[in-house]
């Protein structure tokens, strides 16, 4: 259970890398709906990833929390932002899901 909890917090954190994203471009009303979603997955992500080192070794939670945030960022940047989607860029995100895939079966 723990692990989903970890996941879902990682999710968060790509949540909030979205609408960061989006404050780039929105105005107004708009834009101060999307600070709002950032603080709310900002704090959903933070309470999650918390609740997942009750039981869960931090070096393993942290490093996964931040892989999940990096791929998902890098992911939405390409899918919603334009990013390039560049060999190398595929090379190392592949690797990041590797390292992930691997502390979980470590830990």
């Amino acid at each position: 259970m723990n692990w989903i909890i970890l996941i879902l917090a990682g999710l968060m954190e790509v949540a909030f890398t979205f609408c960061l994203g989006k404050t780039k471009t929105a105005e107004g009303p708009e834009l101060v709906w999307w600070w709002l979603g950032f603080l709310a997955a900002l704090s959903m992500s933070m309470y999650l990833m918390a609740k997942a080192s009750e039981t869960l070794p931090i070096g393993t939670v942290y490093p996964v929390w931040t892989g999940i945030g990096a791929v998902g960022a890098v992911i939405v940047g390409i899918i919603f932002f334009g990013e390039p989607a560049t060999f190398w860029r595929i090379f190392f995100i592949t690797t990041l899901i590797l390292s992930i895939i691997g502390l979980k079966v470590l830990a």
